[in-house]
């Protein structure tokens, strides 16, 4: 019997970020779509599909961002949590992470100009990326930090694309991949931290209960978008 089944005793940090773990069973790397994609079944259509339907979440992503330190009192966390907009909005000499998502759909054979005007979004996956950033911007931060946590498992969807992708998909242009290189690092940061910020605040058997339910909310969000892509680019379910 897990801890949560008996009332008002929580697990320990070790058992609650256990649980967070398992939810990775529902990332969305397991979905049809994105399993077809890395093991080299997707035509070009597909590919540039998804990356134009993605390069909407990657917009967004910044957007959350923001709104989780506009809800967040403490200075501390601020000025750590503010190098995740940095990275997708770029600083300095560096573009940042929409440019080089940006680069992919040129890799791929998109032009800069229907990437940034989205013509190829689905409402599916538009719906499922607003219901994301409306929900950071309107519960606690903790919370939407704690549903940032689907980077506990992207570190393994990236480096399966980096692996897979040059053999099964070689008419990608290399430098279009940069994108996944940089996020196997940042990922790895960004997990430390918002897995810090979750394991402290949700220490009840009734917040990690919460905690495991935002983190399927996520899980949830991406999982839609793979299935509008999915019936919009006829892969079965």
């Amino acid at each position: 019997m897990n801890a949560l089944a008996q009332p008002g005793r929580p697990w320990s940090r070790e058992q609650f970020e256990a649980q967070l773990r398992q939810k990775g069973k529902s990332y969305h790397i397991h979905h049809p779509f994105n399993v077809m994609l890395n093991t080299g079944k997707a035509s070009r259509e597909q590919i540039q599909g998804w990356v134009a339907n993605r390069y909407c979440y990657q917009l967004a992503i910044p957007i959350k961002d923001a709104s989780i330190l506009s809800n967040c009192p403490d200075r501390d966390v601020r000025r750590g949590w503010i190098q995740r907009i940095l990275d997708h909005d770029g600083y300095g000499g560096d573009p940042g992470g929409i440019e080089a998502w940006v680069r992919l759909g040129l890799a791929v054979g998109l032009s800069r100009e229907e990437m940034k005007d989205q013509r190829h979004v689905i409402p599916g996956v538009r719906f499922a990326v607003d219901a994301y950033v409306n929900f950071c911007r309107r519960q606690p931060w903790q919370e939407a930090v704690c549903s940032s946590l689907t980077e506990l498992f992207a570190s393994a969807i990236h480096s399966e694309r980096l692996a897979t992708w040059p053999e099964n998909y070689p008419w990608i242009e290399a430098d279009g991949l940069q994108y996944f290189r940089n996020r196997t690092t940042q990922s790895r940061r960004d997990v430390e931290q918002g897995l810090t910020l979750t394991l402290d605040h949700f220490d009840t058997s009734e917040l990690q209960q919460r905690a495991l339910d935002i983190l399927q909310f996520k899980l949830d969000v991406l999982w839609q978008m793979n299935d509008a892509m999915a019936l919009r680019y006829k892969v079965p379910l």
